[in-house]
């Protein structure tokens, strides 16, 4: 299971998603109350939803290295949750008047990349398996 090249894609998409709960996506001035505050997964239960979710399906998605094709269906539901995520994120940056994006920022497109990247390795074994039992 982790010889495939899908598997450490899924992995790093498991700890990018982790590692999103943790780490300041924006931060700036709130508009209700001019308080300075940093935007993390955390806080509200949407993005939290949202990011524990990924996370657990990109961990779960690892392990039903035998059925390819409902592998690949859960990849493509990751990258359907992730886009959801991203649009979370950015409805919530207009909550502040000012404010700048981190580099951690960069976190959920990288699940996003590294999504389909597991994607395409899970296509290509289906091809590979394919191609052997024509072969037979």
């Amino acid at each position: 299971m982790i010889q495939r090249i899908q598997s450490i894609w899924l992995l790093l998409a498991a700890a990018c998603a982790f590692l999103s709960l943790k780490f300041s996506f924006y931060d700036g001035t709130y508009t209700v109350n001019n308080e300075y505050h940093q935007l993390t997964g955390t806080d509200n239960i949407q993005l939290l939803l949202a990011t524990c979710l990924l996370g657990a399906l990109s961990l779960f998605t690892i392990f039903l290295y035998k059925n390819r094709k409902l592998q690949l269906r859960l990849c493509i539901a990751g990258i359907l949750l992730n886009v959801l995520l991203l649009v979370l994120y950015f409805l919530e940056t207009k909550d502040f008047s000012k404010g700048t994006y981190n580099i951690a920022a960069l976190l959920p497109a990288a699940i996003l990349i590294l999504f389909f990247l597991a994607a395409r390795g899970i296509s290509n074994d289906e091809k590979l398996v394919k191609g052997s039992d024509r072969l037979r």
